[in-house]
């Protein structure tokens, strides 16, 4: 009898698109897995909002199993010692899965289940699943070949599974007895397979229309944004699956000359696929970045004062920095588990520049607040937005500005600060402004119902500015900008890195949350 494939399911949990099941299907008989691993849960960059929403969109892969005749085997434990058990069980030689890039403890994991396979003599064959290419060393020819990925057939979903029977314990069971030590409020968006093609066929054929001018702002941008950002991390839809949803959607629009609102906002979103794929590339190729600044000349930079940074950090954990929009963003973000991707960027750009807060403190609290939590994308715009790349454009976003911009009516801010529900609208971007006597007379005191300003937003700016030109200045930057720009340029136009000027927002944004 021909030995099962066991099917390692990971960050791909669907049975659309899935190149490894569609293999193991046509060889022989199939057990699908996923392994629950405690040690990953215990990390400081997961929470239970990702696990409830990685548990929704396990309980859905093991309805699409089930209906497809094999059940997903869901097993609890140390990745090893699953297999150790398994293989006494089924004898099986073969392990199929898609390539992940993931934190680096994730990296690590991977080594150990190579080491296993090699001392118990089971080949273990992984596959891409997006653009992301393993070895690479430079970006020559990556949007190329990521463009022919994106047009190659979608792989079919199995019409039977022969497999290998149903698990002692059924999923839904296992996944009870499971959860998360980091407990953060949970988020309000629901995994699995159905919510996802909800979540894509109301932006395709609805939401899109507003995508381009709704995106920027925190209001807006909940409504028009895809929102399927969460699935991607998880799988539950593929990468592929989405580019040709969406090149079908804009071939029917483009013979409705009404839409071309819809048109150009759908091109825009291709961008943002496209970007999905070049951020997690720089992971891959620099696994690193996790732990270090991207350009090495920027070691360093931000070594301080650790009690100021202490203080800084906490008001920034818990959205009382005293600027109302900012601290609106915070507060949404830590409920909810999303924001806007312009504003993930602002309070990075914040946190890093006025509050001169090192970059990996930052990212490790925002990697446990979203939901959408994807190594590749968070590490690389984290450093992105610290400055810390030595190529891109260092942006310092206004507090005030944007504030302005993206919630003139202060309505967002009244949501999410209810402290300043009576603040007048003339007040509400800089309430620490107010005469006193007003103050008093709305019931909003400054330092008392609303903390005061952490700073001058202006002079904290520049601060930062003065600061970085000085290390700029001190130190010999262009040889390792070189190199970064080699390893991990996009190839299109660069925008240079312009040191002490004010930077253009009119960034690369990465709306597909």
């Amino acid at each position: 009898m021909t030995p099962a494939i066991v099917v390692w399911f990971k960050r791909d949990l669907r049975v659309v698109d899935h190149e490894p099941l569609d293999r193991a299907v046509r060889e022989g008989k199939v057990l699908p897995l996923y392994i629950v691993e405690p040690e990953y849960w215990s990390k400081d960059y997961t929470s239970g909002r990702q696990w409830s929403f990685l548990k929704d969109s396990l309980i859905s892969l093991d309805r699409e199993l089930t209906a497809l005749g094999q059940p997903l085997w869901t097993v609890i434990g140390d990745v090893e010692k699953v297999l150790d058990h398994l293989y006494k069980e089924f004898r099986f030689c073969r392990i199929v899965s898609h390539q992940e890039t993931g934190p680096g403890w994730t990296y690590e994991r991977d080594l150990k289940v190579k080491r296993w396979s090699e001392d118990h003599g089971v080949v273990w064959d992984e596959y891409r699943q997006h653009g992301v290419v393993r070895g690479l060393q430079e970006r020559r020819g990556w949007a190329s070949q990521w463009g022919e990925l994106m047009g190659l057939p979608q792989f079919s979903v199995p019409k039977k599974i022969l497999g290998v029977g149903s698990p002692p314990i059924v999923a839904s069971d296992v996944l009870q007895r499971f959860s998360c030590s980091n407990e953060i409020s949970m988020s309000s968006q629901e995994g699995g397979r159905s919510n996802a093609l909800s979540l894509l066929d109301s932006f395709l054929d609805r939401r899109c229309e507003t995508y381009r001018s709704g995106m920027s702002s925190p209001s807006t941008g909940e409504i028009v944004c895809s929102r399927i950002s969460t699935h991607l991390s998880v799988g539950t839809l593929s990468l592929r699956e989405v580019w040709q949803r969406t090149l079908d959607r804009r071939q029917i629009l483009k013979k409705q000359t009404a839409n071309s609102v819809a048109l150009r906002s759908l091109k825009s979103f291709q961008s943002r696929l496209h970007w999905h794929c070049h951020f997690i590339q720089k992971l891959e190729s620099e696994p690193r970045l996790e732990f270090e600044e991207l350009h090495r000349g920027f070691i360093g930079l931000r070594q301080g004062e650790p009690d100021l940074e202490i203080e800084r950090l906490d008001r920034f954990c818990r959205g009382a920095l005293g600027w109302p929009f900012v601290d609106a963003c915070l507060r949404c973000l830590a409920a909810t588990g999303w924001l806007n991707f312009r504003m993930r960027a602002m309070l990075v750009s914040i946190a890093s520049y006025h509050l001169w807060v090192d970059w990996q403190k930052t990212g490790i609290q925002m990697a446990r607040w979203f939901t959408d939590f994807e190594a590749g994308i968070h590490w690389s715009q984290i450093q992105m937005q610290s400055g810390n790349t030595g190529i891109n454009a260092n942006r310092i976003y206004s507090p005030i500005k944007q504030s302005e911009d993206q919630d003139p009516q202060g309505i967002f801010i009244k949501r999410w600060v209810p402290e300043l529900e009576s603040v007048p609208i003339e007040w509400i971007h800089q309430p620490w402004r107010m005469p006193p006597r007003l103050q008093q007379k709305i019931g909003c005191r400054i330092g008392l119902d609303y903390p005061e300003p952490i700073g001058d937003p202006t002079q904290l700016a520049r601060e930062a500015r003065s600061r970085l030109k000085s290390w700029i200045e001190s130190h010999d930057m262009k040889p390792e900008a070189k190199r970064v720009l080699k390893a991990h340029g996009s190839r299109l136009r660069q925008v240079r890195p312009r040191y002490g000027k004010k930077a253009s927002l009119s960034q690369m944004a990465l709306d597909l949350e």
